[in-house]
Formats: structure tokens, C-alpha cells, sequence
């Protein structure tokens, strides 16, 4: 199975990338646990689940500072808009 892509991340919706994230840690969880109790367990799925959950926590951050970076912006134009208004009723 190869590395996922992260445009199948970007595709995703806030709800389902997060339920996402949570079940690849999960998952991760759940290989540890085959791992520490001597069950048999392919070292690659480790390193694709790792990539996997990166993979979705960027596309996360990446939305988060769009959102942060649209409300600062928003945010300034209030301001100098309510600024100009009381200028001109001086």
C-alpha cells in the first residue's frame, strides 16, 4: 500500500478530517499494542500511519491559519472602517 496523498486529505471536510485523525491514532495505538504484546505486525504500517496522521494534522493547521489570518483581516477593515466614520462625522 503506498503513502497516501495529501490532496486526499484536503478533500475532506473539517468533521470527517478530524474523525479521520482520530482513527489513525487509533489504529497506531492499536499496532503499538500488537507490537508490545509479540503479535505479528508489519513494520511499514507504523511509518504510513505516521505519515498518514502528519499528513492530516498539516491540512488542519494549514486551515486553522486561513481562518485566523480571514478573522484579523476582517477585523482591520472594521476597525479602519469605523475609524473613517468618525472622521467624517467631525
Amino acid at each position: 500500500m503506498p503513502l497516501t496523498k495529501i490532496t486526499d486529505a484536503r478533500k475532506l471536510g473539517q468533521e470527517e478530517l478530524a474523525a479521520e485523525i482520530l482513527a489513525a491514532k487509533k489504529q497506531l495505538f492499536e499496532l503499538r499494542f500488537k507490537k508490545a504484546t509479540q503479535a505479528e505486525v508489519k513494520p511499514h504500517q507504523f511509518k504510513q500511519l505516521r505519515h498518514k496522521i502528519a499528513q492530516m494534522l498539516t491540512v488542519e493547521g494549514e486551515r486553522a491559519r486561513v481562518e485566523k489570518a480571514e478573522a484579523a483581516s476582517q477585523a482591520k477593515q472594521a476597525k479602519q472602517a469605523s475609524q473613517v466614520e468618525a472622521t467624517e462625522t467631525k
